[in-house]
């Protein structure tokens, strides 16, 4: 007995350990991302597949229930970036102007930053139990991207489809359902050889596709370093490329991004850069809107069109979020005019398959939720001060936070996309009428709703995946706190060294959404745009508040053709975003639209594509340390051949 819990401990240990190495890297490679293009990956599936092979190293393999727990740890240490807003909130504090916003810039010593990680880092974490116990157990909602994992893990280790059956409110179905369908039927019927000869391919081959796209990517990152040129070739002539930011980047990671996220996103995000950048950019540079240099976010076309984006996904996200909020107030009221039933009643209260040793203890979620939230205030108030925020408007930032997450998280669950932005927004407006006037406020009060709306979203569709496979919750929870906790440390050093490697924001990392929370929050204070672009906002507000509302009513009919309605999201992001960040994902969303036509006809035997992907990702993510620590000791490019000045980021010419 005692030989078999010592086991069962080791096993555990190596699972968090496993998760964490993989959790470090996406954190590193998440923030790399995050700080150029602001688009990040929980990697969740990623991070199962990659954690499978890695335990085939082991004297014991993991388990299924194991390997659940390396993707929980993974995911929890790698979104850490964003929850706790190094790639958007800190750069936007570093953005003040005392004589345009009455605050002077806003740079956390290491120390204050990883105060700020601490504040918000586990809000979102004691959060999600109670929230799993409705949308998982009783509503038993999609969230099509866990669901898809737990069928990655149960063809890896020859285990039957997991029970897919859901008691989906009337209306609703996720965008991936049919698909998800389909793949279950023919697993179990029809292509079984088929899936058994993929999973032996990934099980042969796997580490030999990982690390050969690894090294591919990762070798052309550092070329990339020494030749600037590599990452910006000017396809479209060197006069678009200098003057209107017009150039390719061939980054192998940035096609795996397409590859993970599919032909019908990174065609949106493609949409929405031709329409900003080849339309509404020099339309806006001509008509003398926006006069200085094209990339310059205070007179330039660059900054003029980020409005317009502004409006896109404020837009988009409230009216995903409708139906959502529509659907819960009629649940609520059902649920309040119910009658009585004793037993029946009990019943009706209880679906939870989970044994109470399994399951988090209602006293740990409500010591920690409370524990939390006074010692984030507490924080935030040592590291910002009474001129950021008061302690009482924290406190209000973490009730909207915890409102907006459940928010989020049904979103996420019905949709597969997680509003985080517009919930963010919505924070913001609540905080220009409470503490109006108070841009480090409104900064901050949005990105502590952000935090909890992202993580309890993220680690929702863990935690879905782990009742699908029956992994412990209560294991899961742990690496989520472990990993959520080293983290802070990860992110808060990777984000210092990149400060003190480069500008941020700056050529290299131009961390884009920093300019979209500092823009909303000096708009609600003065209430001043840039010349003209309050027309274009409001055209493309009712545009996409048109194309929102079709693309929901799709979804609850279940057409097959909703995942091709534009995403509003996707669309802003091509506009927030330079062209060469979007061309190479639209080469990966092809790859991964052919390959679905052509080689993985049954909608499930991707696994192999999935494993090249994540190669190409992790490859330039970890080899971004490599070029952090060369420019840190101040090794600096070979030749600028080729770049004829002012192409490449950070150009001196």
């Amino acid at each position: 007995m005692n030989n078999r819990l010592n086991q069962s401990l080791r096993c555990v240990l190596a699972a968090v350990t496993i998760g964490l190495l993989i959790g470090c890297l996406l954190c590193f490679t998440n923030l790399y991302f995050g700080l150029q293009t602001g688009w990040i990956s929980m990697m969740s599936l990623q991070s199962a597949l990659i954690g499978f092979l890695v335990s085939k190293m082991l004297p014991t393999p993991l388990s299924p229930q194991e390997i659940i727990v390396v993707q929980t740890t993974a995911v929890a240490t790698g979104t850490m970036p964003l929850a706790a807003g190094f790639v958007g909130i800190l750069p936007a504090l570093g953005l003040l102007d005392e004589e345009k916003d009455g605050s002077p810039p806003v740079h956390l010593s290491w120390l204050a930053a990883v105060g700020w990680s601490c504040s918000i880092a586990f809000f979102g974490v004691f959060l999600s139990p109670p929230i799993r116990k409705q949308v998982i157990i009783e509503e038993q909602l999609a969230f099509p991207s866990g669901t898809a994992t737990a069928q990655l893990v149960s063809v890896l280790h020859r285990l039957p489809p997991p029970d897919t059956s859901l008691r989906r409110r009337s209306g609703y179905r996720a965008l991936d359902t049919e698909d998800t369908a389909n793949y279950t039927v023919t697993q179990d019927n029809i292509d079984e050889p088929e899936v058994h000869d993929e999973r032996e391919v990934v099980q042969q081959e796997g580490w030999m596709d990982l690390l050969y796209s690894f090294l591919a990517s990762g070798v052309m990152t550092l070329a990339a370093y020494f030749f600037p040129i590599v990452f910006s070739v000017p396809l479209f002539g060197k006069y678009l490329a200098h003057e209107w930011l017009w150039s390719f980047t061939p980054s192998l990671s940035y096609v795996g991004q397409g590859i993970i996220m599919g032909f019908p996103t990174s065609l949106s995000m493609n949409l929405g850069m031709f329409v900003g950048w080849g339309i509404l950019s020099p339309l806006s540079k001509y008509s003398g809107w926006a006069p200085g240099p094209v990339g310059d976010m205070s007179t330039g076309a660059r900054g003029w069109i980020l409005w317009v984006s502004l409006a896109i996904m404020c837009t988009d996200s409230f009216v995903s979020l409708l139906p959502v909020v529509r659907s819960y107030v009629v649940r609520l009221v059902s649920s309040y005019g119910a009658p009585k039933l004793g037993d029946g009643a009990r019943e009706e209260e209880d679906h939870e398959v989970e044994t109470p040793d399994r399951l988090v203890p209602g006293q740990w979620v409500v010591s920690g939720l409370v524990a939390s939230v006074l010692l984030g205030t507490v924080l935030v108030w040592v590291v910002f001060g009474d001129e950021g925020i008061k302690p009482w408007a924290t406190l209000i930032g973490f009730a909207a936070g915890g409102l907006l997450s459940i928010l989020g998280v049904r979103a996420l669950g019905e949709t597969d996309l997680n509003p985080v932005s517009g919930l963010g927004k919505i924070s913001q407006l609540l905080f220009a009428w409470i503490q109006p006037g108070n841009i480090v406020a409104n900064i901050i009060a949005g990105g502590v709703a952000e935090a909890g709306a992202q993580q309890a979203g993220d680690l929702m569709q863990d935690l879905k995946t782990g009742h699908l496979i029956r992994a412990s919750p209560r294991a899961q929870f742990y690496g989520q706190l472990i990993g959520s906790s080293l983290s802070i440390i990860v992110s808060t050093t990777a984000y210092t060294l990149y400060q003190r490697a480069y500008t941020i924001p700056g050529p290299s990392f131009p961390a884009p959404t920093a300019y979209v929370w500092l823009s909303l929050a000096r708009l609600l204070r003065d209430g001043k745009l840039p010349e003209k672009s309050s027309a274009f906002m409001l055209l493309f507000a009712f545009l996409f508040a048109v194309i929102a509302g079709i693309k929901v009513m799709a979804i609850q009919r279940g057409h097959p053709y909703a995942r091709w309605i534009p995403s509003g999201v996707a669309f802003a992001i091509g506009f927030l975003n330079t062209p060469p960040f979007s061309l190479a994902r639209l080469i990966g969303g092809l790859i991964e639209y052919w390959y679905h036509r052509r080689v993985a006809k049954t909608g499930g035997a991707d696994i192999r594509l999935i494993v090249i992907a994540s190669g190409f990702v992790l490859g330039e993510g970890v080899m971004s340390i490599v070029s952090l620590v060369l420019r840190t000791c101040e090794v600096g490019v070979v030749s600028c051949w080729g770049c004829g000045g002012g192409i490449c980021p950070g150009c001196s010419a």
